[in-house]
């Protein structure tokens, strides 16, 4: 043990840098480097405290710290040893078991912070977000002794946060107690909860198209028939629709009323109106999916605003305020949501009281309201430009101007939305082709692209090149 006494009483310490972390890397480096060989004994606690003429809970502390990297084990009775097998093997590169095809590359690189710039995206860039409010929101929250660190929490959610939803629902006319809203960790889990409560194998699905991919993989998981119904920014043909649901009779219609993803359409008094109508008639269900409409200039109604008896409400705040901490919720009838409670402490999800109590905070201070209009403006003024730039490089902007997160854009003829996304891959320009959001035969003409992330000359100047490299 002399020669670990003397590697460790040589250790230095610097002013200014935490002790334990001081201690933590020059250990690390003793042990990768031989100085404290696999398998040696240390010095005792009380030992290792004189050597590093250092307290004996910092010792205490690294050790802790050093078991947790894999680099010293603990034996009962016996103290701490060198443990250093996690250094000397080289993780070695396994198989890709992820599908090679160009959707699920770009599905996954779209989602993925590697560096590159990403226009496919799906949410706010970093710079967009309260990050001020947030750290602060999550700081009073972890003071707060409102936070039960040691308790699951409410099956329905946290109520305060539910309190505030409630206020947050009624300013949009949906005006319903707080044992209708039960909160979700994303609005996916809300939709594949819904369909185990709503959908039997075999039953038929109407999708509006485009709309996200999850959605079809979803559907098919529960082993759903999909169908779908064209929309583009005017909406949908109201007739074709009456017609297709008389046909099919599908159990359930799920859309995006408001900035519908990725055409930006929100359906009008007279169009909501004739949905409703057409639901209670042919006997559907529908599924109103809310998630972009904090970011709506003019508010137009809402779906459930005309009653829960055959519409579920779902929102959330990925797409505004962060898409790490995915607090969604479901706005449901008393028997619907009742079962989507029990469902949800059935099947494991229950959600997190943390992240619920620091979305809570958001809402209630008024920080969130004041993000929202910030972003709404800057979209409004990132989407001219945007759409400029588009418009000159030869794409026709198919969406709806100002309104929303993303521009639904077809590209100029001969081009292939899933060829130019791989390409665009190469010079780290992270592309969304049609494909990822629709079925139809010419969706491999159309990207979308995200307002945020796209008012960036590099973005610019790298879809040019792309284009020009198409060209050749």
């Amino acid at each position: 043990m002399q020669v670990q006494r003397a590697v460790i009483a040589a250790f230095e310490f610097q002013p200014g840098v935490p002790l334990v972390q001081q201690i933590v890397e020059q250990l690390t480096v003793a042990i990768s480097q031989g100085g404290l060989p696999h398998g040696s004994r240390l010095p005792p606690i009380r030992e290792l405290s004189e050597l590093m003429n250092v307290g004996k809970s910092t010792v205490v502390d690294a050790l802790d710290r050093l078991r947790a990297k894999g680099l010293v084990v603990s034996r009962q009775g016996s103290g701490h040893y060198v443990h250093r097998s996690t250094l000397a093997i080289k993780p070695e590169a396994g198989p890709d078991l992820q599908p090679q095809d160009t959707l699920s590359v770009v599905r996954r690189a779209v989602l993925q912070d590697t560096g590159a710039l990403r226009p496919g995206a799906g949410f706010l860039p970093s710079s967009w977000l309260p990050a001020e409010e947030l750290l602060k929101a999550v700081r009073g929250t972890l003071r707060a002794a409102s936070l039960q660190m040691g308790e699951y929490g409410v099956a329905a959610g946290y109520l305060p946060l539910r309190e505030a939803l409630r206020v947050k629902l009624t300013a949009i006319g949906i005006d319903v107690p707080v044992d209708q809203i039960v909160t979700t960790a994303n609005t996916v889990q809300a939709i594949d909860m819904l369909m185990r409560l709503l959908v039997k194998p075999g039953d038929t699905v109407l999708l509006d198209d485009p709309c996200y991919v999850t959605m079809h993989t979803n559907l098919a998981l529960h082993g759903a028939r999909v169908i779908t119904i064209p929309r583009g920014a005017d909406g949908m043909d109201m007739e074709a629709l009456e017609q297709l649901v008389s046909a099919q009779r599908p159990v359930l219609y799920m859309t995006n009323n408001v900035l519908h993803n990725p055409t930006g359409h929100s359906f009008s008094p007279a169009q909501v109106y004739r949905l409703l109508e057409l639901s209670h008639r042919y006997g559907f269900h529908i599924v109103e999916d809310d998630l972009y409409g904090d970011l709506q200039q003019r508010m137009t109604p809402r779906l459930a605003a005309g009653g829960l008896d055959n519409v579920t409400y779902i929102s959330g705040f990925s797409k505004t305020l962060t898409a790490n901490s995915r607090v969604s919720y479901a706005v449901l009838s008393p028997p619907l949501a009742a079962r989507m409670v029990t469902l949800k402490m059935a099947s494991g999800g229950m959600t997190s009281e943390l992240a619920e109590q620091i979305v809570c905070t958001i809402l209630s201070d008024g920080s969130y309201a004041k993000h929202i209009r910030r972003t709404v403006d800057r979209l409004y003024e990132s989407s001219s430009r945007v759409s400029g730039w588009l418009i000159e490089a030869g794409c026709a902007v198919s969406s709806l101007p100002h309104e929303g997160l993303y521009i639904w854009t077809r590209l100029p003829e001969g081009l292939h939305a899933e060829t130019l996304a791989r390409a665009g891959m190469g010079i780290d320009l992270i592309l969304a082709p049609g494909t990822l959001l629709s079925k139809a035969p010419d969706a491999s003409q159309f990207l979308r692209f995200n307002v945020a992330h796209s008012d960036n000359f590099q973005v610019r100047e790298r879809f040019f090149r792309l284009l020009d490299t198409q060209d050749t």
